[in-house]
């Protein structure tokens, strides 16, 4: 049932122009971002690192750096596609219908979940094949490139998590997409509170972009992993608590 629900909430994705709109425009921006950096690294960067013992190599200057405004451009785009999750449900009557359908309130958030981030994730896999297509005619770091992507589909599927709760909270898809930003900038923005503090503490754990930046450098930890799907488990435990706590009033 859980897939049944992800193929409807997908099909219903795709006949939004807003989808195909978000998924031209990211595609654009991603791959003029790419070409800019890989223009950097052919005309002033390598022929600078020329010769340097332990120079940074091309996944360091391009795939790192695409991976990061991939990460800011993130930010922006998945509250747009996780704002009509459920409060579009609530704002049509559908929602009540679906409730008094013997479908578990988990599959519901589950299914909705798992078809966002097949779109996020098929986002995320053509970011991730612009710099391995340079591994055709150059070396690239495969390791670092697949911690990175790795890093980038564990910070979307947090984004969407978090969306998802927040749009099974109001009847109104754009008060879900301002609050979803609302979170996510917030909680982007305590790694700039834990910058200015003496070193790494509660503040920085709790930043939602600093296990990210771990990964697209390369270095893989158990906790950034562990971090990021504690936080999607949490966000969709909220929901079906949510949507559970809706199903129970007469």
């Amino acid at each position: 049932m859980t897939l049944t629900i992800a193929g409807r909430e997908l099909r219903s994705l795709f006949l939004s122009p807003l989808a195909w709109a978000i998924l031209a425009v990211t595609t654009f921006i991603h791959a003029w971002i790419f070409l800019v950096q890989l223009d950097m690294w052919t005309d002033q960067l390598q022929p600078a690192f020329a010769g340097q013992p332990e120079a940074p190599g091309v996944t360091d200057m391009v795939a790192t750096p695409l991976f990061g405004s991939a990460a800011l451009i993130l930010l922006l785009v998945v509250p747009l596609l996780t704002m009509r999750l459920i409060s579009e449900e609530r704002r049509s009557g559908s929602l009540r219908l679906l409730q008094s359908s013997p479908v578990g309130t988990a599959q519901i958030v589950l299914g909705k979940f798992l078809a966002v981030m097949t779109l996020l994730g098929a986002m995320v896999l053509v970011v991730g094949l612009m710099p391995l297509s340079l591994s055709v005619g150059t070396t690239l770091d495969l390791g670092k490139w697949a911690a990175g992507l790795m890093g980038l589909l564990l910070l979307t599927g947090a984004f969407a998590a978090a969306g998802l709760y927040l749009s099974s909270l109001t009847r109104q898809p754009v008060v879900a997409a301002i609050t979803t930003f609302g979170l996510l900038l917030l909680l982007w923005m305590i790694d700039w509170t834990a910058d200015a503090a003496d070193g790494p503490g509660i503040m920085q754990w709790l930043s939602v972009i600093s296990h990210f930046q771990n990964l697209s450098r390369g270095q893989v930890f158990t906790g950034d992993i562990a971090y990021y799907l504690l936080f999607m488990a949490t966000f969709l435990g909220l929901g079906i608590h949510r949507l559970d706590s809706e199903r129970l009033k007469p």
